[in-house]
């Protein structure tokens, strides 16, 4: 089965070659706890090595595995003029997507190439390349890889996906480690990739503190925004590196742990020692609690909305309210938002009234936001269960003179450039100061960062 799991950090600025004298130096922890775990490795090599890496090809809905026969790779874009290649273990890359299908998961075998499609050359990644290049060539030449790149599907699934490869290396008696390749903050200090966020040195401390413990669950438990603000790019793959290691009693050590520019890079080792329950049950079903229980409070304009969008999705006739008829004579600008396992899944609205009433207008942008976000694919039947919705009623906008005149947490905001406009909603997640929220708001326009806009501020009515 797995026989041994690590996390490792993909600094470019690690391999020698790349970084200086004096960033090496400065990494000395880091790169001797990599030779650690190539010791470790070379004890008893394994027969593939499995790499989960966040660079590459990211998909939203899905999970690829790269099924090239050989895969390649180097760092010259770093300087280095040395390349890579192994050969693929196609027949646990079939295993991994028979059984990912099996449990409805969407994964899909894929050319690197067509996966990528055209992007990003034919070479792997830094994310693959860096971490297996502190491996002896000895034994690392002689390994089979499968690689998985980033997906942005629901952590849970990510940690489902990572029990479907223990199964498959179960079925075919592979000998196999699993790497998950990843950065945490990339916020530590000033002049770090990201702007400076002191929650980024609290992220790292609370994953290498979790990985201490052999924790698991809590790491289905943190916060989002907490994530959100790290700026980091290991979660997924450590998530999917503890699905590989679901049922398994293991003892995870944090070899090495630093931040010198501003980027946490974290060494841990997990050692198989035993068998425990698995949470792959568990923790759908914990989920699957989550949405009742919000349900079981849901406003009854929500109410309302969720009902217009089954019934639409479904071909059923909507069936107008009897118990919201003081609604029918109110007029507002509304939104209605969808999310699914805590991503959003559509979001569509009206900054001033369209229709005759409130209820036409949630009615209207509940199937929009449902079947017309362009952001998104429409939502199917299969999906329903799993939704929660949120509308909102907005007062009327006002301009404003200036972002001193905004409060993110009490007011939305729309900016405005010549026919471009664009709107953010207040006390969303993630969004703390009224800088971000402009930006956003920006973005969502395509209006530069410098270009002059006119603004406009706006309280809502939320209702869940």
């Amino acid at each position: 089965m797995i026989k041994f799991g690590a996390l490792l950090p993909h600094a470019p600025i690690s391999v020698p070659g790349v970084g200086g004298t004096e960033d090496l130096e400065q990494l000395k922890e880091t790169t001797k706890a990599m030779g650690q775990i190539d010791r470790i490795l070379a004890q008893d090599p394994p027969e593939t090595l499995v790499v989960f890496t966040p660079h590459g090809t990211v998909y939203a809905d899905a999970i690829i595995v790269y099924n090239d026969r050989n895969l390649t790779g180097g760092l010259e874009r770093f300087g280095l003029s040395r390349r890579w290649q192994w050969e693929t273990d196609l027949d646990l890359v079939k295993k991994i997507a028979e059984l990912g299908g099996e449990t409805g998961l969407p994964v899909f075998p894929m050319e690197y190439a067509r996966a990528s499609r055209g992007r990003f050359g034919e070479s792997l990644d830094h994310g693959v390349l860096v971490p297996l290049s502190f491996f002896d060539p000895a034994w690392a030449s002689l390994v089979k890889l499968v690689v998985v790149p980033l997906s942005f599907l629901p952590i849970e699934e990510l940690y489902q996906f990572g029990k479907a490869v223990q199964t498959a290396v179960s079925d075919l008696g592979r000998k196999v480690a699993v790497i998950a390749s990843g950065d945490l903050s990339h916020c530590l200090k000033p002049g770090a990739p990201a702007p400076y966020d002191p929650r980024g040195k609290e992220f790292d401390h609370k994953i290498v503190e979790l990985i201490k413990e052999g924790a698991v669950k809590p790491f289905f438990e943190l916060d989002p925004v907490l994530l959100e603000k790290a700026a980091e790019c290991g979660f997924r793959s450590l998530i999917m590196l503890l699905g590989a290691l679901d049922g398994v009693e293991f003892e995870s050590k944090v070899l090495s742990y630093q931040g010198p520019f501003g980027v946490g890079y974290a060494v841990a080792s997990f050692h198989p020692k035993g068998e425990r329950p698995g949470m792959v049950g568990d923790l759908l079903q914990a989920r699957a609690e989550k949405v009742q229980s919000r349900r079981a409070k849901e406003s009854p304009l929500v109410r309302y909305a969720r009902q217009v969008v089954e019934s639409f999705i479904k071909g059923e006739q909507v069936k107008e309210p009897e118990d919201l008829q003081e609604y029918s004579r109110e007029r507002a600008g509304v939104f209605v938002s969808i999310k699914k396992h805590g991503q959003l899944r559509g979001c569509i609205g009206t900054t001033e009234p369209t229709q005759a009433d409130v209820l036409q207008e949630i009615k209207q942008n509940a199937i929009s936001a449902a079947t017309r976000d362009p952001r998104f694919e429409p939502i199917t039947v299969e999906e329903l269960d799993d939704l929660v919705y949120s509308v909102d009623l907005l007062k009327p906008a006002e301009p404003i003179s200036g972002i001193d005149e905004l409060d993110p947490e009490r007011y939305g905001v729309i900016v405005k450039s010549g026919y471009r406009t664009g709107l953010l909603l207040p006390n969303l997640e993630g969004v703390e100061t009224a800088a971000e929220q402009v930006a956003i708001a920006r973005k969502k326009a395509g209006i530069g960062p410098n270009e002059p806009v006119k603004l406009e501020r706006f309280e809502v009515v939320r209702y869940y």
